[in-house]
C-alpha cells in the first residue's frame, strides 16, 4: 500500500544543512503493526511526518496504492491525511475548549460527512475505546490515558487506512500504556499502523514487524515487505476536504467562550465606533423626523399659495459673481440688481385663468387637495357692538391710538394687529387641529369662533382688541402687572355679539361727491346699530403636539366663508358701486372725470364754499383734506372699485391650497407644472404661473444641513472605527499565537490553508457581531435619557430614534470591518507549517 523510494530529507539552517533522512527505502503491507525504534533526533519522527504527508521530502518519492505524489497539491495532501491518515500523538494534540465527542467529529466535518452521521459515528468511536460515558467532557476534565483515548477515536473515526502513532505511550504510566497498546494492536488486525517509539519492549510484545533507524538510515527491519507482484491501479482520486463556515463559526466561538472576558472588552472596544455614529444617526434620523412634522403640521397654517402679485423670486436677486470672470482693468461695470429685482415686481399671475382651469378640472383637484380657498382683498369692518361710548372699531384695530406710546415700532406693530382670520370649510381638517372646548363650529355668516392656542390661553392684545379688556388699560402699569393672574370661563365668551358693517355704508352722497363718513360718530353709530351682528358660538383650542395652526398660534377669532360672500354681496349691491359701474369715466368721489394727468392740490382750484370749509378745519384735518384730495385726483376706475372693496369672483387675488400629505403636495405640484408647461406649449407665456413653496425650501436647507452635518460627525467617528479594526487585527494575531497547536491539529486531520483562514475569519466575523450588536443595544439604551432630557427641556419628544435598517447596516459594517481586519492574520494562521504548529506548547 505505501513504498518509500529513496526519500530523503534535508532541513536548511543559516550555515548549514541537516540530514535527517537518507535515502530511505521501504514497503508497508496494509495491515500490520509496525514499531519504528530509535533515538531522538535519529529521524523516526520526521519519517513518520513523511508518511503522514505533514512533512514534504526533499528528495525520492512516496508511493500510495503504486502511485508516485510527487505531482501532490496542498489540497491533495490535505485529502490523503483526511480520507488515508490517522494520527496518534503523544501530547494527544486534542481542542481545549472542544468536549470529547466535538473532537472526535472534527475529523469528519471535513469529509462533508452529515451532522446526524458524525455523531452517531463519533460516538461509536469513542465507545470503542471505552468513553461512552465522557462524551460531554473536555480534555481539561480527563485523566491522560482518557485523552490518548480520544485521540485514537479520531484517529479511527474516518476508517483511515494508515493510523500513525507517535510515541503513544510517553506521556502515560506502565498500566495506561498497556490498555493503550492493546487499542492499537487491536486496530492493526484490520489496517496499517505505524508507531514511532524508543520502547523495545513495547514494540516486541505487540508489534508484528521492528524496523530500526539511527542517523537517518534503516538499521534493520525484522519483517521486511517484498511483494512479488506490484499492484498498480488507477490514478488516485481523494475526496476534496472542506470545513463548512458554520463548523468554523462553531470552532471560533467555542474558542472565544473560553476568553468571555476578553472577548467582551475587545467587543465593547469595537463598539465604541459604532456606538458614536449610531449615535449620530438616532439623532440625525429624530431631528429629520421632527422638521418632517413640523413640515406637515404647517401644511395647514402654510398652504401652497399662489398670488397674483408676483413675488416669489425677489429675494433670489441679489449680486452673483459665481459665474462671471475676474476682471482686473480700468472700467467699473454695473450688475442690474435693481432692474432685475423691478422687472421681478412687474410680473403678475393671471389666477383668472387658472381658476377657470381648476373649476373645469375640479374632481383631479378634489382628489390632490383637502381645501382650496380663493382670497380676494376684502375684509369686513367689525365694531363693538356697545355704541353707548361712540364707534369702536374691532377690525381694524384701534389699539394703536389708545396705547400712550412714543415708541413708532410698537405703534406700527399695534396697527397691523390682525386676530380675524376665515375658517375652512374643511371640517376634517378643523377636527385634526382643534378641540372644541366649549359650543360649537360656526354655520352660517353670522357666527364666529373664538380659538386658544394648545395651553389653553389667548393673547392679552387679542383681549383688548376684543375689548373684553379696556383698551386704557394699557397706559396704567398697575393693571398691566394684574392681567397676568386673571383667568376667564368659557361661557365669559360664549354669546359675545359684535356688528360687522359693509365698506360702502360708510360713505353718503352729498353736492354729487361721495364723502366718506367714518369720522362722523354719530353716522356711525346708527351704521353699527344696523349691522350684521356677528355671535361667538364656540371655543376652540389647537390640539396638542400641532405646531400651527389655521389661524394665529396665540389665539384669534374666525368667520366663516359666508360673511365675505355677504359683505361682497352688499357691497356690489350698494348704490355707490352701482354709480361708479355705470360712469365708469366719473370718479364718484369728486364728482369729476378720472385725471388723465393728475396735477397736486392747489388751493386755486378750489370752489368758494370748498375754500370756505377748508378754512375752518384745523391742521390736522386740512392735512387729511388735502392728502384724500390728492387720493381722489390721482384715483382710478380700478382703484376706486377695489376701495369700495368690489370683487371679481374670477379674480381672486391669491388661491390657497391645503393638503393632507407631502405627496399629495408633489402632486398637486405636479398639476401645476402641467398647466404651465401646456400654456408655454401654446405660446401663453403670459398665463404661466409663478410660485414658490417657501416652507418646503426653508425646511429642506435645514434637512439638508442636518444631513452634512450627519455626515461631517459621522467622518470624525469613523476613525474610532479604524482604530479599532487594526486592535482586532492585533488581536486577532494573538489568537493565532495562542491557537498554533490547534492549527497543526486541524492541519493533522486534512484541514486545508482555506479552512485554516475561514476559521480565523469566523472568529472576526463573531467578534465584529458582538461589537455591533452591543453597540446597537448601548445606542438604543442611551437613547432613553436622551429623549427625556431633550423634552423635558424643548417639549419634543423623540428626537433620538435609531432607524432599524440602520442599525442593520452598521452591524453589517462591523462585521465588515472586522473581518477585513483579520485578512492577514489570518493569512498567516494559514501558511503556518502543521509539523512546526504541533511542536508549539
Amino acid at each position: 500500500m505505501l513504498q518509500l523510494q529513496h526519500i530523503s530529507k534535508v532541513y536548511h539552517t543559516a550555515n548549514q544543512e541537516f540530514h535527517a533522512l537518507k535515502d530511505i527505502s521501504i514497503r508497508f503491507r496494509e495491515n500490520e503493526f509496525v514499531s519504528i525504534l530509535g533515538q531522538s533526533g535519529s529521524g523516526k519522527t520526521t519519517l513518520l511526518n513523511i508518511i503522514g504527508g505533514l512533512d514534504q521530502y526533499t528528495s525520492g518519492d512516496l508511493l500510495i496504492q503504486g502511485k508516485s505524489t510527487k505531482q501532490f497539491k496542498d489540497r491533495d495532501w490535505d485529502s490523503y491525511r483526511n480520507h488515508t491518515i490517522g494520527f496518534v500523538f503523544q501530547s494527544y494534540n486534542l481542542i481545549g475548549h472542544q468536549t470529547a465527542l466535538s473532537n472526535v467529529e472534527i475529523a469528519m466535518t471535513l469529509s462533508g460527512v452529515s451532522k446526524a452521521e458524525r455523531k452517531k459515528r463519533a460516538i461509536e468511536a469513542l465507545e470503542r475505546v471505552g468513553l461512552k460515558d465522557h462524551l460531554y467532557k473536555k480534555p481539561s476534565q480527563m485523566s491522560g490515558g482518557q485523552m490518548q483515548r480520544i485521540a485514537i477515536a479520531r484517529a479511527l473515526v474516518n476508517n483511515p487506512k494508515v493510523v500513525l502513532a507517535d510515541e503513544p505511550t510517553g506521556a502515560l504510566d506502565s498500566e495506561t500504556s498497556v490498555q493503550i497498546m492493546e487499542l492499537l494492536k487491536d486496530i492493526a488486525k484490520e489496517r496499517l499502523v505505524i508507531m514511532v517509539t524508543h520502547n523495545p519492549e513495547l514494540a516486541k510484545t505487540y508489534s508484528t514487524r521492528i524496523v530500526q533507524v539511527l542517523d537517518g538510515n534503516i538499521l534493520s527491519d525484522s519483517n521486511p515487505y517484498e511483494p512479488t507482484e506490484e499492484k498498480t491501479q488507477g490514478d488516485i482520486q481523494f475526496t476534496k476536504t472542506k470545513m463548512n463556515f458554520l463548523t468554523a463559526l462553531a470552532l471560533s466561538f467555542n474558542n472565544l467562550l473560553t476568553k468571555k472576558g476578553r472577548t467582551f472588552l475587545i467587543a465593547f472596544a469595537g463598539s465604541i465606533g459604532i456606538i458614536g455614529i449610531a449615535l449620530i444617526l438616532a439623532l440625525s434620523n429624530g431631528v429629520s423626523d421632527y422638521v418632517k412634522k413640523v413640515q406637515e403640521d404647517t401644511l395647514v397654517s402654510l398652504p401652497l399659495t399662489i398670488s397674483e402679485q408676483n413675488q416669489s423670486n425677489l429675494l433670489a436677486t441679489s449680486p452673483d459673481l459665481s459665474d462671471k470672470p475676474y476682471k482686473d482693468n480700468n472700467e467699473l461695470g454695473v450688475n442690474t440688481v435693481l432692474t432685475k429685482l423691478l422687472k421681478k415686481q412687474i410680473g403678475k399671475n393671471d389666477l383668472a385663468s387658472f381658476k377657470k382651469y381648476l373649476e373645469e378640472n375640479a374632481s383631479q383637484v378634489e382628489a390632490l387637495t383637502k381645501d382650496v380657498r380663493y382670497q380676494y382683498n376684502l375684509q369686513p369692518y367689525i365694531y363693538e357692538s356697545d355704541t353707548s361710548n361712540g364707534p369702536k372699531s374691532i377690525l381694524p384695530s384701534t389699539l394703536a391710538d389708545e396705547v400712550e406710546t412714543s415708541n413708532q415700532t410698537m405703534k406700527g406693530y399695534l396697527h397691523n394687529i390682525d386676530y380675524w382670520s376665515e375658517l375652512s370649510s374643511d371640517t376634517n381638517m378643523l377636527e385634526s387641529q382643534y378641540d372644541v372646548l366649549e359650543g360649537r363650529l360656526p354655520t352660517d355668516k353670522s357666527e364666529i369662533v373664538l380659538i386658544a392656542d394648545e395651553n389653553n390661553e389667548i393673547s392679552d392684545l387679542l383681549l383688548y382688541s376684543l375689548r373684553f379688556k379696556d383698551p386704557s388699560e394699557l397706559n396704567d402699569a398697575k393693571k398691566l402687572d394684574e392681567l397676568g393672574s386673571q383667568t376667564y370661563q368659557y361661557s365669559d365668551f360664549i354669546g359675545k355679539t359684535f356688528k360687522a358693517v359693509v365698506n360702502t355704508n360708510r360713505f353718503v352722497k352729498e353736492n354729487n361727491q361721495w364723502i366718506n363718513k367714518i369720522d362722523d360718530k354719530s353716522y356711525m353709530k346708527t351704521q353699527i346699530e344696523n349691522g350684521l351682528e356677528l355671535k361667538i358660538v364656540g371655543v376652540l383650542r389647537q390640539k396638542e403636539g400641532t405646531r400651527s395652526s389655521v389661524n394665529s398660534p396665540s389665539g384669534g377669532v374666525a368667520y366663516t366663508s359666508a360673511l365675505i360672500d355677504y359683505t361682497s354681496e352688499q357691497i356690489q349691491n350698494s348704490d355707490i358701486v352701482k354709480e361708479q359701474e355705470a360712469n365708469p369715466t366719473i370718479n364718484v368721489f369728486t364728482g369729476k372725470e378720472f385725471a388723465k394727468d393728475p396735477k397736486p392740490f392747489n388751493s386755486a382750484d378750489l370752489t368758494e364754499e370748498e375754500k370756505i370749509q377748508l378754512a375752518k378745519m384745523t391742521p390736522e384735518q386740512q392735512a387729511q383734506y388735502v392728502q384724500q384730495y390728492n387720493d381722489n385726483l390721482a384715483a382710478t376706475y380700478e382703484e376706486n372699485l377695489a376701495k369700495l372693496g368690489v370683487i371679481d369672483k374670477s379674480k381672486p387675488a391669491a388661491i390657497e391650497f391645503y393638503t393632507s400629505s407631502f405627496q399629495q403636495k408633489q402632486e398637486l405640484k405636479d398639476f401645476i407644472n402641467a398647466y404651465n408647461t401646456a400654456k408655454k406649449d401654446a405660446g401663453d407665456d403670459d398665463k404661466v404661473l409663478a410660485y414658490s413653496d417657501d416652507i418646503q425650501t426653508i425646511m429642506s436647507s435645514i434637512t439638508t444641513m442636518v444631513g452634512v452635518i450627519t455626515t461631517v460627525l459621522v467622518g470624525f467617528v469613523a476613525i474610532s472605527l479604524i482604530v479599532s479594526s487594526i486592535m482586532i487585527a492585533i488581536i486577532t494575531y494573538i489568537s493565532v499565537l495562542e491557537r498554533t497547536k490547534e492549527i497543526g491539529i486541524l492541519r493533522a486531520m486534512g484541514a486545508s490553508k482555506k479552512d485554516i483562514r475561514r476559521i480565523f475569519t469566523a472568529e472576526t466575523a463573531i467578534e465584529g457581531f458582538i461589537s455591533g450588536v452591543l453597540g446597537i443595544a448601548i445606542t438604543l439604551l442611551a437613547t432613553f435619557p436622551i429623549n427625556a432630557i431633550v423634552a423635558q427641556t424643548t417639549k419634543v419628544d423623540g428626537v433620538a430614534q435609531l432607524p432599524w435598517d440602520a442599525a442593520l447596516i452598521l452591524i453589517l459594517i462591523s462585521i465588515v470591518l472586522t473581518v477585513l481586519a483579520g485578512l492577514i492574520p489570518s493569512r498567516i494562521a494559514a501558511k503556518k507549517d502543521p509539523v512546526e504548529s504541533l511542536r508549539s506548547e
